[in-house]
């Protein structure tokens, strides 16, 4: 890439200049925009417009320096060319109107920090572009961050800022946890107590499970149905495909304290059960009851209505967890294994797969498809289900084999809860050391792939999970600057790990730390947390050495 005073990131594929003649925007700037590119002309206005207070007046498509908006099929998916001619003003052409949209973040990082706040901090400032051209597009379809809001709440406005830095690093898929054993957070109309009692616990454990300290404030919260409409309309304005994870039949306590019947009642009294204010996994998890199926069928129903497919390329998924689900509950209870008798099961993993492929059924009929974790292989999966592989590359692996599409989020690699240094400066020390330069160096396709089996990897996602994030800034201190370096692993097109410029990567990080302290985002520092940031006294998990590769 060639070097420009504003270093761009994730990496473009080709850069053509900078050339010392360049181009000014200012009050007489205008934008046109073609149609199909509507979304980017109104975040143009509003964020960019709105940052470096140009009003972005609509002007004729020749317009001697105006901005452009255009789209060229000739280019790829997500695909982008971004000109800036002194004659001739800034023209952005994109493949589809996705590509479009990414060619203007690569504007608005050409513009410098400023174009990153949310009002002009230099009023009248002409903002000067250089001659160039960049063209690029991304190496994987599926970008993705998860963002677990069911351990520790996010409230709505956190939801929409993730978006935002989602899109500024161009990421376009956000898988959103909504419900676990510590709490549910969706509306779902027809069963009330979900919120009304599985969206608050009385206290939560501080760090590690095995530490003694706790938080003994209640905690909770949940969205209303129309606050995550407007979550996935916001995220469609930046083309951004927002996922849902309903966890089943795991990871379902909540569920349980709300509605007892849910659980294994035959087992365990299940009315004594309260939302889990621990960390770990849980022994209790849904009874496989045909009252069980036809509940999760109507919370479905309305995740669907609130999450609708359209033309956007994953917007048909559904996440149903199907991790971490023991059996010690099925294998005591005599209705559990009347059920594996009756359906003529082998035992307990066949019956947590019947419970899979019945949900995989009941969402294909509906014009939807299935992705859960790479425990949803075990027993095997119908052809249209895809597997989030977080175990290793190893579930990846074999589902892409047999033919279903992953989604690489290996744990040891790109859990971003896990500590960016050792020592005992860095907050509730979770996991093993993965540095920003380990990040950089992820690939989310494994050799052991053929060429067939490597195009099943629709991308890759990281993973912010947040037992020990209680906050915003704790999650923006997990998720920064490593996100940026993660973002640039799944857009850009770059060579094997080992033969990777780091310090180039470092370089632009350099100057992209000033965009996120525009954006007001609680990063950890290259030298380390901030006072502020640490978490003295409260435990966490280190794991030593390397992690493992699969």
């Amino acid at each position: 890439m060639a070097q420009l005073a504003t270093p761009l990131l994730p990496a473009p594929r080709a850069v053509e200049g900078p050339m010392r003649c360049g181009l000014d925007l200012d009050d007489s700037t205008t934008l046109w925009a073609a149609p199909g590119t509507e979304s980017t002309e109104r975040w143009l206005r509003a964020t960019l417009g709105a940052a470096l207070g140009l009003p972005l007046r609509p002007g004729a498509p020749d317009a001697p320096g105006g901005v452009r908006l255009v789209l060229d099929d000739t280019l790829g998916a997500e695909a982008y060319r971004l000109d800036v001619v002194a004659t001739r003003g800034v023209e952005i052409r994109g493949g589809d109107p996705a590509g479009v949209f990414w060619g203007a973040q690569t504007l608005r990082q050409l513009l410098g920090p400023d174009a990153f706040r949310r009002a002009p901090v230099r009023p009248g400032t002409r903002q000067g572009l250089p001659h160039l051209r960049v063209e690029d597009a991304p190496r994987f379809a599926w970008r993705g961050v998860l963002l677990d809001v069911a351990r520790h709440f996010l409230p709505k406005d956190a939801v929409l800022r993730q978006l935002d830095l989602m899109a500024a690093h161009k990421l376009n898929v956000l898988h959103l946890h909504l419900t676990d054993d510590q709490g549910w957070r969706v509306e779902i109309r027809r069963h009330p107590r979900l919120t009304e009692v599985g969206s608050w616990r009385s206290r939560t454990k501080l760090g590690h499970r095995a530490s003694p300290l706790w938080d003994e404030r209640p905690h909770g919260g949940f969205y209303t149905q129309d606050d995550l409409r407007e979550i996935v309309a916001y995220a469609a304005e930046r083309h951004i495909t927002v996922v849902p994870e309903i966890d089943v039949p795991g990871h379902s306590q909540a569920a349980i304290a709300a509605y007892p019947e849910l659980g294994n009642t035959d087992v365990v009294d299940t009315t004594a059960l309260s939302v889990w204010d621990t960390w770990g996994v849980n022994p209790n998890v849904l009874a496989p009851t045909d009252t069980t199926l036809r509940f999760f069928e109507g919370v479905f129903e309305e995740i669907l209505e609130l999450f609708p497919a359209d033309a956007a390329r994953f917007s048909a998924f559904v996440h149903i967890g199907g991790d971490e689900c023991p059996k010690d509950q099925w294998r005591a209870s005599p209705a559990a294994r009347a059920r594996i008798a009756d359906l003529g099961l082998a035992d307990e993993d066949a019956l947590q797969s019947w419970f899979v492929r019945h949900f995989d059924s009941w969402l294909a009929a509906r014009g939807r498809r299935l992705i859960g974790w790479d425990e949803i292989l075990e027993g095997g999966l119908a052809p249209g289900a895809a597997v989030s592989s977080w175990r290793g590359y190893a579930g990846g692996i074999a589902a892409a084999r047999a033919g279903h599409d992953v989604v690489m989020c290996p744990e040891q690699q790109v859990y971003l809860d896990h500590r960016q240094a050792p020592g005992e400066d860095e907050p509730v020390p979770i996991g093993y050391v993965r540095t920003l330069e380990d990040v950089y160096r992820f690939e989310p396709v494994p050799p052991d792939l053929t060429g067939d089996q490597a195009r099943h990897v629709l991308g890759t996602q990281a993973n912010v999970w947040t037992e020990v994030m209680e906050d915003q800034a704790r999650v923006d201190y997990q998720q920064f600057p490593r996100l940026a370096a993660f973002a640039e692993v799944a857009w850009s097109d770059l060579p094997a790990p080992a033969e990777r410029d780091f310090a180039d990567f470092e370089r632009r990080m350099t100057a992209h730390y000033a965009r996120l302290d525009a954006l007001g985002v609680a990063y950890r520092p290259p030298t380390g947390p901030r006072p502020w940031q640490r978490r003295p006294g409260i435990l966490g998990r280190p794991l030593d050495g390397p992690p493992p590769n699969r």
